[in-house]
């Protein structure tokens, strides 16, 4: 059986090694992982499995993760990971949307195996894939365990990206910019905004031709006419009017890593005043790019961005930036590093973000989305994607 892994066994060896050394540092002995960024991260699997039980375990006294699935998904995990055959385990599936059997506790049953009954147990009780009824079945299981919050653990290890995963989110943001220039393209009155997002699609998944694109984490932002009041609407069968405004934000993913880009793209003449509303939310893009280097403190790149805002009579108390790489549904941040006021985590070499500071003024009535994705270099940043940073008019 041939395997499928995108990284060298060192990389992941170093990988479970830190992930470890955190553990032992606040006193766990095993960690649970439901989160698919964080198993891919651990050990390469890529499997659209999520939607039923899944579990990592990462004992502290074992050399390898065990995985469990669903056992139809076992040969899955056999190919898109590196573990031994006895550490990939799958559960019947009469456990499959049971009312009466909790994979849960056959997963228990795992984690009683590797000394589990009475270990002191991180759990990722913020996850989107562990439940409350993920929770109560494996107390339930697991009575003389003790459970604690080790949510987030792995996604903060994971924002410091190595020179392989640099180069995946490089070949990420190429297939956003092809996405957004066939966007572009496909623009024009009289075309359904579905045709639109179908052209936008196809880029994605086609990718480049010296590589190919996947699926994203949600859907691409379709943000069109009253629709761009708000930054997450999605597209409508209706044709676009020889006048109107599109917001779009776009997801290039290259084997699960994945970088986000958006663009305000106009049809029509634009107002002056909306024109230079658009160049002042550049003008503090680009501020707040000029401060970003290793070192500063999130909220010093906000800060940037505030002091051009200010000039001009505009406050945004929202976040204008967060940290991205692995992408799987329902979200592609990595729910870590954000880029605002208050923020005092310090910029570092390695990390992936998208810097959106949009605009959405007087209720959502004013509104433009020029982005940028990048990562953090030695001196400074570089540019994930290399659309241009303007307001895009489309006559």
């Amino acid at each position: 059986m041939e395997k499928i892994l995108y990284f060298e066994r060192t990389e992941f060896d170093s990988r479970l090694a830190t992930t470890k050394h955190e553990m032992a540092k606040r006193g766990l002995d095993i960690l649970l992982l439901s989160e698919p960024p964080n198993v891919n991260y651990l050990t390469g699997y890529d499997s659209y499995t999520f939607y039923t039980p899944q579990m990592l375990i990462v004992a502290l006294n074992r050399s390898e993760p065990i995985y469990v699935t669903r056992l139809v998904d076992r040969p899955s995990a056999q190919i898109f990971t590196y573990l031994a055959e006895e550490n990939i385990r799958g559960f019947p599936d009469f456990y499959v949307n049971s009312t009466t059997s909790s994979a849960w506790a056959f997963i228990a049953d795992v984690v009683k195996e590797v000394g589990g009954e009475t270990a002191r147990i991180g759990v990722e009780l913020g996850g989107y894939y562990y439940s409350a009824r993920t929770h109560a079945d494996l107390v339930k299981a697991l009575p003389n365990a003790e459970f604690l919050d080790a949510d987030l653990l792995v996604n903060w290890i994971r924002i410091v990206k190595s020179p392989a995963e640099l180069t995946l989110m490089r070949q990420a943001g190429r297939i956003a910019d092809a996405m957004l220039t066939r966007a572009v393209e496909m623009a024009e009155p009289g075309v359904r905004e579905c045709d639109l997002a179908a052209a936008v699609y196809h880029q994605q998944h086609s990718g480049l031709p010296e590589f190919g694109g996947s699926y994203d984490s949600s859907i691409p932002y379709f943000c069109v006419g009253d629709r761009a009041r708000g930054p997450h609407s999605a597209w409508t069968d209706r044709p676009l009017p020889d006048s109107t405004q599109i917001n779009i934000e776009v997801h290039g993913n290259r084997l699960r890593y994945q970088v986000h880009v958006s663009r305000t793209i106009c049809i029509g003449k634009p107002t002056p005043e909306y024109t230079k509303f658009a160049e002042i939310q550049i003008e503090g893009l680009n501020a707040a790019l000029e401060t970003v280097r290793p070192g500063r403190a999130c909220s010093e790149v906000f800060a940037a961005f505030s002091k051009v805002l200010a000039k001009h009579g505009i406050v945004k108390t929202e976040r204008i930036g967060y940290s991205q790489g692995i992408g799987y549904p329902p979200a592609g941040s990595e729910r870590t590093v954000s880029i605002r006021e208050d923020e005092q985590t310090v910029l570092q070499p390695g990390m992936c973000l998208h810097l959106m500071p949009g605009l959405w003024l007087d209720n959502g009535t004013r509104s433009v989305a020029v982005t940028q994705p990048l990562e953090i270099t030695q001196t400074g940043y570089a540019p994930l994607t290399t659309t241009p940073r303007v307001l895009v008019v489309k006559k």
